[in-house]
């Protein structure tokens, strides 16, 4: 139909942690979904998958965004702006962009407080 049904799937060192509302029939999902995940102070990165949901088959992946540690510290008061996605699998060709801020705050009890909030794509 030339459209998808986009959700986000959130992963902290390759665990599954967090996954967004499916946005139905559209090439532009907006979602303006917050969370808030304590970070280990061992993490080495935060990957954040486009999915297209399908009913009748496994979904696809549409691409992936990966924020390091080193990233976040590089950007110390955070990061907002658009990433281009990465193909998951190298046989496949992968265009599109996801807009998110991303901020590490202090830490509580010696862990750190990551706000990401997956705003849109397209």
């Amino acid at each position: 139909t030339g459209s998808s049904d986009p959700y986000c799937i959130v992963k902290i060192d390759d665990e599954t942690i967090i996954r967004t509302a499916t946005v139905w029939k559209t090439l532009s999902p907006f979602w303006g979904e917050e969370y808030e995940v304590h970070l280990q102070p061992t993490f080495h990165s935060v990957s954040i998958y486009v999915m297209d949901e399908d009913a009748l088959s496994r979904d696809d992946v549409i691409g992936k965004v990966c924020i390091t540690r080193d990233m976040l510290a590089e950007h110390p008061k955070g990061y907002s702006g658009w990433m281009s996605l990465s193909e998951v699998d190298p046989d496949e060709e992968v265009q599109g962009e996801i807009h998110l801020r991303v901020e590490v705050q202090g830490s509580q009890g010696g862990r750190r407080l990551l706000c990401c909030t997956v705003l849109e794509a397209r």
